[in-house]
């Protein structure tokens, strides 16, 4: 049986990275943490934290901190789905996305059921590929992902599909891309690459071109709006949706470097068969009208 101090001491290291600022969520000393961390290794008889700088959690940590995350966010809909909207109370949800749909057309989409409704959404920006498995580990209500299969227990409806060009400026073309689009001239050219989870860049050069990326100079730009910047200013080429480079096409900007090599990715929203009436709301909002948002662009 969990007790609650020994879990929430377990938590708030997992989630800080310290004991000493665990002490400090908590308002307890660090040595209590620790007793209280100790004590529940000892009754589940494995290992939780790597007692290192900052902390880590182990394979069995993980498994704890997933189960207790969850716990925290189905707590939280039964309290708001038990209690109700106030006159000045807001409904919390808890959405994965990748950060291009977060640009694009996920905002703009759901900016009136937000007011009307009184909804508030904490996001939590991944990889498209990768949103799927916050949903899994229970730290989000719904998610926004390329992944077409839902696992058990949940629905994966289809979105929509956007369209991504492979781009860059005149200069930056005339620069690297003078004898073509080629494998050596990929080795010489720096790409823009969003983080090290990018799966789309990295697997689409892997596949077409044989180079992983330690194999070309790329910049890490972890900020949609930074990363259509950098590619605009000729720090390197990427894939940018339609929404954020046509107006750049249009004013020759940037020239889409070839249309061999655009993409189509598929998305899809997973969500769970049971939620609350909140989510259901927003379900069938994106249900009937994503689409037509993801075609604008």
């Amino acid at each position: 049986m969990l007790q609650s101090k020994h879990s929430e001491a377990f938590l708030a290291v997992a989630e800080t990275g310290s004991f000493e600022q665990a002490a400090i969520r908590l308002n307890i000393t660090a040595s209590a943490v620790t007793l209280r961390l100790q004590t529940l290794e000892k009754n589940l008889g494995h290992v939780l934290i790597v007692r290192e700088r900052p902390c880590r959690v182990t394979q069995a940590g993980q498994s704890l901190l997933h189960y207790l995350q969850h716990s925290k966010l189905l707590e939280q809909n039964f309290m708001q789905n038990l209690t109700g909207q106030t006159e000045n109370s807001f409904y919390q949800i808890n959405i994965a996305t990748n950060a291009d749909s977060l640009a694009t057309w996920l905002l703009p989409l759901l900016k009136d059921i937000l007011i009307e409704e009184k909804f508030v959404i904490h996001f939590h920006v991944d990889d498209q590929s990768q949103t799927h498995h916050l949903l899994e580990a229970g730290l989000v209500n719904a998610c926004v992902a390329t992944e077409s299969k839902s696992m058990k227990g949940c629905i994966a409806d289809y979105l929509g599909t956007m369209h991504y060009r492979f781009v860059a400026t005149p200069q930056f073309i005339q620069q690297w891309f003078s004898d073509g689009l080629t494998r050596e001239a990929l080795r010489s050219a720096p790409a823009v690459i969003f983080n090290e989870k990018d799966q789309m860049h990295m697997h689409s050069i892997s596949k077409i071109f044989g180079l992983n990326p330690s194999q070309y100079p790329h910049h890490f730009i972890p900020s949609s709006t930074a990363f259509v910047d950098a590619i605009t200013m000729g720090l390197g080429y990427g894939w940018l949706p339609d929404f954020q480079n046509q107006k750049f096409l249009n004013d020759g900007t940037l020239i889409e470097v070839s249309q061999a090599l655009s993409i189509d990715l598929p998305f899809y929203w997973h969500h769970w068969k049971q939620q609350s009436e909140p989510l259901e709301k927003l379900t069938a909002l994106l249900q009937h009208h994503a689409k037509s948002y993801m075609d604008l662009i």
